[in-house]
Protein backbone atom coordinates (compact mmCIF):
# COMPACT_ATOMS: atom_id res chain seq x y z
CA UNK A 1 0.00 0.00 0.00
CA UNK A 2 1.44 3.38 -1.01
CA UNK A 3 1.68 5.94 1.79
CA UNK A 4 -1.07 8.54 1.63
CA UNK A 5 -0.12 11.98 0.39
CA UNK A 6 -0.51 14.27 3.36
CA UNK A 7 0.25 17.66 4.80
CA UNK A 8 -1.08 16.62 8.17
CA UNK A 9 0.28 18.29 11.28
CA UNK A 10 0.53 15.84 14.19
CA UNK A 11 0.98 17.26 17.70
CA UNK A 12 2.40 14.86 20.27
CA UNK A 13 2.01 15.17 24.05
CA UNK A 14 4.29 12.63 25.80
CA UNK A 15 4.01 11.90 29.51
CA UNK A 16 6.90 13.30 31.57
CA UNK A 17 8.45 9.89 32.21
CA UNK A 18 11.30 8.33 30.22
CA UNK A 19 9.38 5.15 29.36
CA UNK A 20 6.75 7.29 27.64
CA UNK A 21 8.78 10.26 26.39
CA UNK A 22 11.39 8.18 24.54
CA UNK A 23 9.04 6.06 22.38
CA UNK A 24 6.87 9.08 21.54
CA UNK A 25 9.90 10.97 20.25
CA UNK A 26 10.74 7.96 18.08
CA UNK A 27 7.13 7.85 16.93
CA UNK A 28 7.24 11.52 16.00
CA UNK A 29 10.30 10.95 13.83
CA UNK A 30 8.65 7.97 12.12
CA UNK A 31 5.56 10.06 11.33
CA UNK A 32 7.74 12.89 10.02
CA UNK A 33 9.54 10.41 7.77
CA UNK A 34 6.18 9.87 6.04
CA UNK A 35 6.01 13.54 5.05
CA UNK A 36 3.81 14.88 7.84
CA UNK A 37 4.63 17.85 10.05
CA UNK A 38 5.25 16.90 13.68
CA UNK A 39 5.31 19.06 16.80
CA UNK A 40 6.33 17.55 20.14
CA UNK A 41 5.23 19.53 23.19
CA UNK A 42 6.85 18.93 26.55
CA UNK A 43 8.34 20.81 29.50
CA UNK A 44 11.74 22.58 29.37
CA UNK A 45 13.75 19.95 31.27
CA UNK A 46 12.36 17.13 29.14
CA UNK A 47 12.85 19.19 25.97
CA UNK A 48 16.51 19.63 26.84
CA UNK A 49 16.92 15.84 27.10
CA UNK A 50 15.68 15.24 23.57
CA UNK A 51 16.78 18.45 21.82
CA UNK A 52 19.86 16.93 20.15
CA UNK A 53 17.74 14.11 18.69
CA UNK A 54 15.26 16.60 17.26
CA UNK A 55 18.10 18.76 15.91
CA UNK A 56 19.50 15.79 13.98
CA UNK A 57 16.04 15.00 12.61
CA UNK A 58 15.73 18.59 11.38
CA UNK A 59 19.19 18.35 9.77
CA UNK A 60 17.87 15.26 7.97
CA UNK A 61 15.15 17.49 6.45
CA UNK A 62 12.31 16.13 8.59
CA UNK A 63 9.54 18.61 9.35
CA UNK A 64 9.63 18.25 13.11
CA UNK A 65 9.86 20.75 15.93
CA UNK A 66 10.01 20.80 19.72
CA UNK A 67 7.98 23.31 21.75
CA UNK A 68 8.32 23.93 25.47
CA UNK A 69 5.30 24.15 27.78
CA UNK A 70 6.28 25.14 31.34
CA UNK A 71 4.80 23.16 34.20
CA UNK A 72 3.22 25.13 37.08
CA UNK A 73 5.65 23.64 39.59
CA UNK A 74 5.40 26.31 42.26
CA UNK A 75 1.61 26.07 42.28
CA UNK A 76 1.76 22.39 43.25
CA UNK A 77 4.68 22.67 45.66
CA UNK A 78 7.46 21.24 43.49
CA UNK A 79 11.01 22.66 43.34
CA UNK A 80 12.31 24.13 40.09
CA UNK A 81 13.44 21.46 37.61
CA UNK A 82 11.24 18.64 38.91
CA UNK A 83 9.60 18.00 35.55
CA UNK A 84 10.01 14.25 35.16
CA UNK A 85 9.15 11.42 37.53
CA UNK A 86 12.86 10.59 37.76
CA UNK A 87 13.69 14.11 39.01
CA UNK A 88 11.31 14.17 41.99
CA UNK A 89 12.89 14.82 45.40
CA UNK A 90 10.93 11.89 46.84
CA UNK A 91 8.33 9.40 45.68
CA UNK A 92 5.71 11.23 47.76
CA UNK A 93 5.90 14.09 45.23
CA UNK A 94 4.58 11.95 42.36
CA UNK A 95 1.04 13.15 42.94
CA UNK A 96 2.25 16.78 42.78
CA UNK A 97 3.66 16.20 39.30
CA UNK A 98 0.40 14.59 38.21
CA UNK A 99 -1.46 17.67 39.49
CA UNK A 100 0.88 19.95 37.53
CA UNK A 101 0.34 17.97 34.32
CA UNK A 102 -3.43 18.20 34.78
CA UNK A 103 -3.13 22.00 34.82
CA UNK A 104 -1.70 22.17 31.29
CA UNK A 105 -5.01 22.08 29.40
CA UNK A 106 -5.52 25.82 28.95
CA UNK A 107 -1.90 26.79 28.12
CA UNK A 108 -1.63 23.81 25.76
CA UNK A 109 -4.79 24.81 23.91
CA UNK A 110 -3.58 28.41 23.65
CA UNK A 111 -0.36 27.12 22.12
CA UNK A 112 -2.19 24.93 19.60
CA UNK A 113 -4.50 27.73 18.50
CA UNK A 114 -1.58 29.79 17.20
CA UNK A 115 0.37 26.93 15.62
CA UNK A 116 1.03 27.32 11.92
CA UNK A 117 -0.04 25.30 10.10
CA UNK A 118 -2.92 24.43 12.45
CA UNK A 119 -2.79 20.98 14.07
CA UNK A 120 -4.59 18.19 12.24
CA UNK A 121 -4.38 15.52 14.96
CA UNK A 122 -3.29 15.13 18.57
CA UNK A 123 -1.45 12.01 19.70
CA UNK A 124 -1.31 12.12 23.46
CA UNK A 125 -0.32 9.86 26.27
CA UNK A 126 -3.37 8.26 27.85
CA UNK A 127 -2.49 10.02 31.10
CA UNK A 128 -3.46 13.35 29.50
CA UNK A 129 -7.23 12.86 29.17
CA UNK A 130 -7.70 16.65 28.96
CA UNK A 131 -6.24 16.54 25.44
CA UNK A 132 -9.50 14.88 24.40
CA UNK A 133 -11.42 18.03 25.33
CA UNK A 134 -8.87 20.18 23.53
CA UNK A 135 -9.20 18.04 20.39
CA UNK A 136 -12.99 18.38 20.49
CA UNK A 137 -12.80 22.17 20.75
CA UNK A 138 -10.32 22.29 17.85
CA UNK A 139 -12.45 19.79 15.88
CA UNK A 140 -9.51 17.47 15.20
CA UNK A 141 -8.94 13.74 15.86
CA UNK A 142 -7.13 12.47 18.96
CA UNK A 143 -5.14 9.24 19.03
CA UNK A 144 -4.15 7.67 22.36
CA UNK A 145 -0.72 6.26 23.20
CA UNK A 146 -0.11 4.01 26.20
CA UNK A 147 3.22 2.75 27.52
CA UNK A 148 2.53 -1.02 27.75
CA UNK A 149 1.95 -3.53 24.95
CA UNK A 150 -1.34 -5.19 24.05
CA UNK A 151 -0.84 -8.17 26.39
CA UNK A 152 -0.42 -6.03 29.49
CA UNK A 153 -3.21 -3.67 28.56
CA UNK A 154 -5.59 -6.53 27.89
CA UNK A 155 -4.80 -7.82 31.40
CA UNK A 156 -5.44 -4.34 32.84
CA UNK A 157 -8.76 -4.22 30.97
CA UNK A 158 -9.80 -7.59 32.43
CA UNK A 159 -8.87 -6.56 35.97
CA UNK A 160 -10.65 -3.22 35.58
CA UNK A 161 -13.85 -4.61 34.07
CA UNK A 162 -14.39 -7.81 36.07
CA UNK A 163 -14.72 -8.72 39.73
CA UNK A 164 -11.83 -11.16 39.56
CA UNK A 165 -9.75 -9.39 42.24
CA UNK A 166 -12.71 -9.26 44.63
CA UNK A 167 -12.79 -13.04 44.55
CA UNK A 168 -9.16 -13.37 45.67
CA UNK A 169 -8.70 -13.36 49.45
CA UNK A 170 -4.95 -13.66 49.83
CA UNK A 171 -2.37 -11.27 48.39
CA UNK A 172 0.08 -14.17 48.02
CA UNK A 173 -2.35 -16.52 46.25
CA UNK A 174 -1.76 -17.04 42.53
CA UNK A 175 -4.82 -17.11 40.27
CA UNK A 176 -5.36 -17.64 36.55
CA UNK A 177 -6.14 -14.45 34.67
CA UNK A 178 -9.46 -15.15 32.86
CA UNK A 179 -10.12 -14.58 29.18
CA UNK A 180 -6.54 -14.82 27.89
CA UNK A 181 -5.23 -17.06 25.08
CA UNK A 182 -2.46 -18.37 27.39
CA UNK A 183 -2.53 -19.59 30.98
CA UNK A 184 -1.24 -16.63 32.97
CA UNK A 185 -0.96 -16.83 36.77
CA UNK A 186 -0.41 -13.74 38.92
CA UNK A 187 -1.14 -12.56 42.44
CA UNK A 188 -3.63 -9.85 43.35
CA UNK A 189 -0.94 -7.17 43.98
CA UNK A 190 0.92 -8.09 40.78
CA UNK A 191 -2.26 -7.69 38.73
CA UNK A 192 -3.38 -4.39 40.21
CA UNK A 193 -0.38 -2.04 40.44
CA UNK A 194 -1.36 -0.35 37.18
CA UNK A 195 -4.83 1.09 36.87
CA UNK A 196 -7.14 2.84 39.31
CA UNK A 197 -4.89 2.42 42.32
CA UNK A 198 -5.98 3.10 45.88
CA UNK A 199 -5.88 6.90 46.14
CA UNK A 200 -8.66 9.22 45.03
CA UNK A 201 -6.25 11.06 42.69
CA UNK A 202 -5.17 7.93 40.78
CA UNK A 203 -8.72 6.55 40.65
CA UNK A 204 -10.09 9.81 39.26
CA UNK A 205 -7.30 10.06 36.67
CA UNK A 206 -7.75 6.47 35.48
CA UNK A 207 -11.53 6.91 35.15
CA UNK A 208 -10.99 10.11 33.16
CA UNK A 209 -8.52 8.26 30.92
CA UNK A 210 -11.08 5.54 30.16
CA UNK A 211 -13.84 8.08 29.53
CA UNK A 212 -11.65 10.10 27.16
CA UNK A 213 -10.60 6.94 25.36
CA UNK A 214 -14.22 6.21 24.35
CA UNK A 215 -14.27 8.99 21.76
CA UNK A 216 -10.67 8.78 20.54
CA UNK A 217 -9.91 7.93 16.92
CA UNK A 218 -7.76 4.94 17.80
CA UNK A 219 -4.93 3.61 19.93
CA UNK A 220 -1.30 3.48 18.84
CA UNK A 221 0.93 0.87 20.50
CA UNK A 222 4.69 0.44 20.57
CA UNK A 223 4.61 -3.25 19.65
CA UNK A 224 4.41 -5.40 16.53
CA UNK A 225 1.70 -7.80 15.49
CA UNK A 226 3.93 -10.86 15.08
CA UNK A 227 5.05 -10.56 18.72
CA UNK A 228 1.59 -10.82 20.27
CA UNK A 229 -0.92 -11.56 17.47
CA UNK A 230 -3.68 -13.03 19.64
CA UNK A 231 -3.38 -10.22 22.17
CA UNK A 232 -3.52 -7.52 19.50
CA UNK A 233 -6.70 -9.15 18.22
CA UNK A 234 -8.31 -9.47 21.66
CA UNK A 235 -7.26 -5.98 22.74
CA UNK A 236 -8.81 -4.54 19.56
CA UNK A 237 -12.06 -6.39 20.31
CA UNK A 238 -12.41 -5.28 23.94
CA UNK A 239 -11.58 -1.65 23.15
CA UNK A 240 -13.72 -1.63 19.99
CA UNK A 241 -11.19 0.78 18.50
CA UNK A 242 -8.63 0.79 15.76
CA UNK A 243 -5.34 -0.38 17.25
CA UNK A 244 -2.18 0.36 15.29
CA UNK A 245 0.98 -1.49 16.36
CA UNK A 246 3.82 0.57 14.91
CA UNK A 247 6.90 -0.66 16.79
CA UNK A 248 9.45 -1.40 17.93
CA UNK A 249 9.93 2.34 17.45
CA UNK A 250 13.47 2.15 18.90
CA UNK A 251 14.56 0.62 15.59
CA UNK A 252 14.13 3.99 13.88
CA UNK A 253 17.46 4.96 15.48
CA UNK A 254 20.10 4.17 12.87
CA UNK A 255 23.06 6.45 13.63
CA UNK A 256 25.46 6.02 16.53
CA UNK A 257 24.41 9.42 17.91
CA UNK A 258 20.69 8.64 17.81
CA UNK A 259 21.20 5.31 19.55
CA UNK A 260 23.57 6.78 22.13
CA UNK A 261 21.49 9.83 23.04
CA UNK A 262 18.06 8.23 22.91
CA UNK A 263 16.20 9.80 25.80
CA UNK A 264 19.03 11.63 27.54
CA UNK A 265 22.65 12.67 27.39
CA UNK A 266 25.22 10.02 28.27
CA UNK A 267 28.23 10.65 30.53
CA UNK A 268 31.71 9.77 29.26
CA UNK A 269 31.69 6.53 31.30
CA UNK A 270 28.63 5.46 29.33
CA UNK A 271 30.66 5.53 26.12
CA UNK A 272 33.82 4.09 27.69
CA UNK A 273 31.88 0.95 28.53
CA UNK A 274 31.65 0.18 24.81
CA UNK A 275 35.44 -0.16 24.68
CA UNK A 276 35.23 -2.56 27.62
CA UNK A 277 32.58 -4.58 25.79
CA UNK A 278 34.76 -4.69 22.67
CA UNK A 279 37.28 -6.75 24.65
CA UNK A 280 34.76 -9.41 25.69
CA UNK A 281 33.79 -12.65 23.94
CA UNK A 282 30.56 -12.73 21.91
CA UNK A 283 27.39 -13.24 23.98
CA UNK A 284 29.39 -13.56 27.21
CA UNK A 285 28.26 -10.46 29.16
CA UNK A 286 25.07 -9.83 31.11
CA UNK A 287 23.78 -6.25 30.93
CA UNK A 288 22.12 -5.08 34.17
CA UNK A 289 19.83 -2.04 34.16
CA UNK A 290 16.68 -1.62 36.25
CA UNK A 291 15.23 1.43 34.51
CA UNK A 292 14.89 5.14 35.20
CA UNK A 293 12.25 4.86 37.93
CA UNK A 294 13.05 1.53 39.57
CA UNK A 295 14.73 1.89 42.92
CA UNK A 296 17.19 -0.25 44.87
CA UNK A 297 17.67 0.45 48.57
CA UNK A 298 21.27 0.37 49.78
CA UNK A 299 20.70 -3.11 51.18
CA UNK A 300 19.15 -4.37 47.93
CA UNK A 301 21.88 -2.81 45.79
CA UNK A 302 24.51 -4.57 47.91
CA UNK A 303 22.75 -7.92 47.48
CA UNK A 304 22.57 -7.36 43.72
CA UNK A 305 26.26 -6.48 43.55
CA UNK A 306 27.28 -9.51 45.58
CA UNK A 307 25.07 -11.78 43.46
CA UNK A 308 26.65 -10.50 40.26
CA UNK A 309 30.09 -11.10 41.72
CA UNK A 310 29.22 -14.60 42.96
CA UNK A 311 28.03 -15.68 39.51
CA UNK A 312 31.52 -15.26 38.01
CA UNK A 313 29.77 -14.28 34.78
CA UNK A 314 30.97 -11.06 33.09
CA UNK A 315 28.53 -8.21 33.63
CA UNK A 316 28.07 -4.50 33.00
CA UNK A 317 25.89 -2.82 35.62
CA UNK A 318 24.35 0.59 35.04
CA UNK A 319 23.12 2.23 38.20
CA UNK A 320 21.39 5.58 37.94
CA UNK A 321 20.91 6.63 41.55
CA UNK A 322 23.30 5.70 44.35
CA UNK A 323 23.08 6.59 48.02
CA UNK A 324 26.00 7.88 50.06
CA UNK A 325 25.74 4.69 52.11
CA UNK A 326 26.08 2.49 49.04
CA UNK A 327 29.03 4.47 47.72
CA UNK A 328 30.66 4.14 51.15
CA UNK A 329 30.12 0.36 51.05
CA UNK A 330 31.71 0.18 47.59
CA UNK A 331 34.78 2.01 48.89
CA UNK A 332 35.12 0.06 52.11
CA UNK A 333 34.68 -3.30 50.43
CA UNK A 334 36.78 -2.30 47.41
CA UNK A 335 34.02 -3.81 45.33
CA UNK A 336 34.96 -2.22 42.02
CA UNK A 337 38.54 -3.38 42.46
CA UNK A 338 37.35 -6.90 43.23
CA UNK A 339 35.25 -7.15 40.07
CA UNK A 340 37.84 -5.52 37.82
CA UNK A 341 38.30 -7.57 34.67
CA UNK A 342 35.07 -9.51 35.23
CA UNK A 343 32.51 -6.76 35.81
CA UNK A 344 32.00 -3.06 35.22
CA UNK A 345 29.86 -0.55 37.14
CA UNK A 346 28.69 2.58 35.31
CA UNK A 347 26.79 5.46 36.89
CA UNK A 348 24.29 7.55 34.95
CA UNK A 349 22.09 7.18 31.88
CA UNK A 350 22.74 4.07 29.80
CA UNK A 351 22.98 4.13 25.99
CA UNK A 352 20.80 1.04 26.16
CA UNK A 353 20.08 0.46 22.47
CA UNK A 354 23.81 0.59 21.72
CA UNK A 355 24.67 -1.79 24.54
CA UNK A 356 21.97 -4.34 23.77
CA UNK A 357 23.04 -4.47 20.12
CA UNK A 358 26.71 -5.09 21.04
CA UNK A 359 28.00 -8.53 20.08
CA UNK A 360 29.32 -9.15 23.61
CA UNK A 361 25.89 -9.00 25.26
CA UNK A 362 24.33 -12.38 25.90
CA UNK A 363 21.74 -11.57 28.58
CA UNK A 364 19.80 -8.71 30.14
CA UNK A 365 18.64 -8.28 33.74
CA UNK A 366 15.65 -5.97 33.37
CA UNK A 367 12.89 -4.42 35.48
CA UNK A 368 10.44 -5.41 32.70
CA UNK A 369 9.36 -1.90 31.80
CA UNK A 370 7.86 -2.20 28.32
CA UNK A 371 10.44 0.08 26.72
CA UNK A 372 13.32 -2.05 28.01
CA UNK A 373 11.46 -5.29 27.36
CA UNK A 374 10.87 -4.41 23.71
CA UNK A 375 14.45 -3.19 23.26
CA UNK A 376 15.72 -6.52 24.62
CA UNK A 377 13.37 -8.39 22.29
CA UNK A 378 14.49 -6.27 19.32
CA UNK A 379 18.12 -7.12 20.07
CA UNK A 380 17.29 -10.84 20.31
CA UNK A 381 18.54 -11.03 23.92
CA UNK A 382 17.14 -13.44 26.56
CA UNK A 383 16.31 -11.79 29.87
CA UNK A 384 16.33 -12.20 33.63
CA UNK A 385 13.10 -10.61 34.85
CA UNK A 386 13.03 -8.41 37.97
CA UNK A 387 9.71 -6.51 37.94
CA UNK A 388 8.95 -3.87 40.56
CA UNK A 389 5.72 -1.94 39.91
CA UNK A 390 3.14 -0.75 37.36
CA UNK A 391 2.51 -3.35 34.65
CA UNK A 392 5.99 -4.85 35.01
CA UNK A 393 4.80 -8.09 36.62
CA UNK A 394 2.44 -8.57 33.68
CA UNK A 395 5.30 -7.96 31.26
CA UNK A 396 7.30 -10.58 33.17
CA UNK A 397 4.57 -13.15 32.57
CA UNK A 398 4.58 -12.22 28.88
CA UNK A 399 8.36 -12.74 28.67
CA UNK A 400 8.29 -16.01 30.65
CA UNK A 401 4.99 -17.69 29.74
CA UNK A 402 4.16 -16.38 26.26
CA UNK A 403 7.49 -15.70 24.57
CA UNK A 404 9.49 -18.13 26.75
CA UNK A 405 12.68 -16.07 26.49
CA UNK A 406 13.30 -15.28 30.15
CA UNK A 407 14.26 -16.51 33.61
CA UNK A 408 12.55 -15.20 36.74
CA UNK A 409 14.80 -13.78 39.44
CA UNK A 410 12.08 -14.44 42.01
CA UNK A 411 10.60 -11.01 42.80
CA UNK A 412 7.11 -11.61 44.18
CA UNK A 413 5.88 -8.44 45.87
CA UNK A 414 5.55 -5.14 43.98
CA UNK A 415 7.65 -2.23 45.22
CA UNK A 416 5.38 0.64 44.30
CA UNK A 417 6.98 3.81 42.98
CA UNK A 418 5.27 5.74 45.78
CA UNK A 419 6.72 3.34 48.38
CA UNK A 420 10.24 3.05 47.02
CA UNK A 421 11.90 4.47 50.16
CA UNK A 422 11.56 1.15 51.99
CA UNK A 423 14.76 -0.75 52.77
CA UNK A 424 13.59 -4.34 52.42
CA UNK A 425 15.70 -6.81 50.45
CA UNK A 426 13.32 -8.56 48.06
CA UNK A 427 15.91 -10.44 46.00
CA UNK A 428 18.86 -12.22 47.65
CA UNK A 429 22.36 -12.56 46.22
CA UNK A 430 21.78 -16.29 45.68
CA UNK A 431 18.69 -15.47 43.57
CA UNK A 432 20.78 -13.19 41.36
CA UNK A 433 23.56 -15.76 41.00
CA UNK A 434 21.16 -18.61 40.18
CA UNK A 435 19.14 -16.63 37.62
CA UNK A 436 22.30 -15.50 35.81
CA UNK A 437 23.70 -19.03 35.70
CA UNK A 438 20.45 -20.44 34.30
CA UNK A 439 20.20 -17.65 31.70
CA UNK A 440 23.75 -18.10 30.41
CA UNK A 441 23.85 -21.91 30.60
CA UNK A 442 24.74 -23.71 27.37
CA UNK A 443 22.38 -26.63 27.90
CA UNK A 444 19.42 -27.55 25.69
CA UNK A 445 17.01 -25.26 27.55
CA UNK A 446 19.39 -22.29 27.33
CA UNK A 447 20.04 -22.90 23.63
CA UNK A 448 16.30 -23.05 22.88
CA UNK A 449 15.68 -19.84 24.83
CA UNK A 450 18.38 -18.02 22.88
CA UNK A 451 17.01 -19.30 19.58
CA UNK A 452 13.54 -18.03 20.42
CA UNK A 453 14.97 -14.65 21.43
CA UNK A 454 16.87 -14.38 18.14
CA UNK A 455 13.73 -15.30 16.22
CA UNK A 456 11.73 -12.48 17.81
CA UNK A 457 14.62 -10.09 17.20
CA UNK A 458 14.52 -10.88 13.48
CA UNK A 459 10.72 -10.55 13.44
CA UNK A 460 10.94 -7.12 15.06
CA UNK A 461 13.29 -5.81 12.38
CA UNK A 462 11.16 -7.19 9.54
CA UNK A 463 8.06 -5.51 11.00
CA UNK A 464 9.68 -2.07 10.65
CA UNK A 465 10.89 -2.60 7.09
CA UNK A 466 8.90 -1.44 4.09
CA UNK A 467 5.88 -3.75 3.72
CA UNK A 468 6.40 -5.00 7.29
CA UNK A 469 3.40 -5.05 9.61
CA UNK A 470 4.39 -1.98 11.65
CA UNK A 471 5.32 -0.02 8.53
CA UNK A 472 1.92 -0.86 7.08
CA UNK A 473 0.14 0.08 10.31
CA UNK A 474 1.79 3.50 10.29
CA UNK A 475 0.47 3.97 6.74
CA UNK A 476 -3.01 2.87 7.83
CA UNK A 477 -2.99 5.21 10.81
CA UNK A 478 -2.04 8.21 8.68
CA UNK A 479 -4.64 7.24 6.07
CA UNK A 480 -7.34 6.99 8.78
CA UNK A 481 -6.47 10.46 10.08
CA UNK A 482 -6.48 11.91 6.54
CA UNK A 483 -9.99 10.52 6.04
CA UNK A 484 -11.25 11.74 9.42
CA UNK A 485 -9.85 15.22 8.91
CA UNK A 486 -11.51 15.39 5.49
CA UNK A 487 -14.82 14.22 6.99
CA UNK A 488 -14.71 16.82 9.76
CA UNK A 489 -14.19 19.57 7.19
CA UNK A 490 -17.43 18.75 5.33
CA UNK A 491 -20.05 21.40 6.28
CA UNK A 492 -23.06 20.38 8.42
CA UNK A 493 -21.55 17.01 9.39
CA UNK A 494 -20.08 18.19 12.67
Amino acid sequence: MAPPSTDLHFVLFPLMAQGHLIPMVDMGRLIAQRGSIVTIITSPVNANRIQSTIDRAIEAKLRIQLLELPLPLAEVGLPEGCENFDTLPSSAHAINLVQAMNMLEEPAENMLRVLCPPPSCIISDGSFPWTNDVAKRLNIPRVVFYGPGCFAFLCVHIVTNTNILDEIDSNSEYFVMPGLPDRIEVTKPQASTWGRGDSKETTDLFDRMLEAEKTCSGIVVNSFEELEPRYVEEFTKVKDKKVWCIGPVSLCNKSFEDKAERGNKVAKDGYDCLNWLDSRDPESVVYVCLGSLSYCSTEQAIELGLGLELSRIPFIWFIRNTSDEFEQWLLEEKYEERIKGKGLMVRGWAPQVLILSHHAIGGFITHCGWNSTLEGISAGIPMVTWPQFAEQFLNERFIIDVLKIGVRIGAEVPVLFTERDQTDVKVKREDVKTAMEILMRNDEEGWARRQRARKFGLMSKRSMEEDGSSHLNMTLMIKAIVEEVAYKQIPNLV
